[in-house]
């Protein structure tokens, strides 16, 4: 607001006791945390500090509540006397130290200006004016007068104090909202997120505890000590997770004192503050919006999560494929499915040859199962939940593919979608000349072998979510995908050279 827009608030005739904007009634006692105003003439009790009856918060040199950089209330036209009534003057900007029924320069009798009616607020020291303006140049309070041709104020821009204080208001009920959804934002997390993670990691713990059992007990004898390693781990890397969850939650917890806190703050600002008290706390209220901006949000982090990598043993991985084909009961009885096999296949009486041939079978009937252009097959046995494996004879055969595949593998066409491992629906060993490789929708893993497998075994755990592939005469693993597979999977193969065959029972 420019200076000849403020001057009719404060014209000719105006003084302490009609400031616009004062409330009717005001009388002469001021409430917890009000301020004096000495006006014009007010009487020995003008000068802060002065006196036998100063309080502690004054002394040379003490602003007055109209914020830094102001004089005191009482200009050096006043000249400072003595007096229990300078008391309050000195304790004026002091908030809690003014008590009700405290003496006041404003009670009846004060001064020329004071009585029924007279304007609590302060005056410019300058002018005698009351404080009706704030000077956006330099931050402070300021009369009429000031933004008068002449003032020091002229020329700057200015606004009513009354309109800065609002505006000061709503900046804290829009904190205060913002805090209150951050603060929803962090109980909903600490509540629910963190509660659920640390579920999680109890479960994920129990699981791969399970899971380490139950492979040790088959190799026992072996392996008594790697079990108790990896149980150790286990436990380890629950409590780690156990702990960073604790952790988060005491952080959290901290955080939402500390938002709580300055939200309370902030309230209590707005709450029993009135407008020159308001601007005078304008730093602090700017320091206090900064102090929960540092309060961050809640993010996502790989610490609260179980690791399962710690229940991971090549040891243990090893010693459990040789113990399942080891065993004949942990063989499983694989047959393809005549209906999927592809026209330049020629599947055996048995169902468990497979043998390439460069031209299309004509025999092979339309059938909507079939793959009609690569050369591949599906096993009429499906998977859905438990431990499987199987074994192929694949030394006859330098170009095969071998693994599991989605019921929902697409069968017509030649495009990739239903090319083994080039989708998301299949998962292969293959074998093309002396490369070797693991595939799945579309990424293809180069696996360095240092000779070429005359068999080849598939370790299927749903469970646990592995897919292996060793070598079944030596237990070597060749490779180890982990991911949560759909349900159901069934074995696939494809042939594009010489022939491959599924292995009724592996010798002992």
């Amino acid at each position: 607001m420019s200076a000849d827009a403020s001057e009719p608030e404060s014209g000719p005739g105006s003084g302490p006791g009609s400031e616009p904007g004062s409330e009717p009634g005001s009388g002469p006692a001021s409430g917890p945390g009000s301020e004096s105003a000495s006006g014009p003439g007010s009487g020995p009790a003008s000068e802060p500090g002065s006196g036998p009856g100063s309080g502690p918060g004054s002394g040379p040199g003490s602003e007055s509540a109209s914020g830094p950089g102001s004089e005191s209330a009482s200009g050096p036209a006043s000249e400072p006397e003595s007096g229990p009534a300078s008391e309050l003057g000195s304790e004026s900007a002091s908030g809690p130290a003014s008590e009700p029924g405290s003496e006041s320069a404003s009670e009846p009798g004060s001064g020329p200006g004071s009585g029924p009616g007279s304007e609590p607020d302060q005056l410019c020291s300058e002018h005698r004016e009351p404080l009706s303006l704030f000077c956006l140049f330099e931050r402070r309070p300021v009369c009429a007068a000031c933004a008068r041709l002449g003032g020091r104020c002229h020329g700057h821009r200015i606004r009513r104090a009354e309109e800065h204080a609002e505006e000061l208001r709503n900046k804290i009920v829009d904190q205060c909202e913002r805090l209150q959804l951050q603060s929803a934002g962090i109980t909903k997390y600490v509540a629910e997120v963190l509660q659920g993670k640390n579920q999680k990691a109890v479960s994920m713990a129990s699981a791969a505890r399970e899971l380490v059992i139950q492979r040790m007990s088959l190799v026992r004898s072996l392996c008594e000590s790697e079990e108790q390693r990896l149980l150790e781990q286990v436990l380890g890397e629950e409590e780690r997770a156990h702990q960073s969850i604790l952790t988060q939650q005491a952080h959290w917890t901290e955080a939402l004192r500390k938002l709580d806190t300055l939200r309370t703050s902030l309230v209590g600002m707005l709450t029993h503050l009135d407008d020159l008290q308001l601007i005078q706390k304008e730093h602090e209220i700017v320091e206090r919006a900064e102090e929960a901006e540092g309060v961050l949000d809640p993010q996502e982090s790989d610490k609260l999560s179980f690791n399962e990598k710690r229940a991971w043993s090549p040891l243990l991985t090893q010693l459990w494929a040789t113990s399942v084909f080891g065993s004949l009961s942990g063989m499983e009885e694989v047959h393809i499915n005549e209906r999927t096999v592809s026209p330049l296949l020629h599947l055996s009486e048995d169902r468990r040859t497979l043998t390439f041939s460069a031209k299309k079978s004509k025999a092979c009937s339309d059938d909507p199962e079939r793959f009609d252009h690569w050369p591949n097959a599906l096993a009429a046995t499906t998977f859905h939940a438990g431990l499987h494996a199987w074994i192929v004879n694949v030394q006859h055969s330098c170009a095969y593919k071998v693994g599991v595949a989605s019921a929902q593998l697409p069968r017509k066409g030649s495009g990739s979608d239903c090319r083994l491992g080039h989708n998301a629906f299949s998962w292969v060993f293959s074998r093309y000349a002396q490369e070797f490789r693991f595939s799945h929708n579309g990424q293809h893993e180069p696996l360095a072998l240092l000779r070429c497998p005359a068999q080849l075994g598939v370790l299927l755990d749903l469970q646990a979510g592995e897919l292996v592939f060793c070598e079944p005469a030596s237990g070597t693993v060749l490779h180890i995908h982990r991911t949560s597979f759909p349900r159901p999977l069934l074995p696939v193969f494809a042939v594009a050279d010489q022939l491959i065959s599924i292995v009724h029972q592996w010798p002992q």
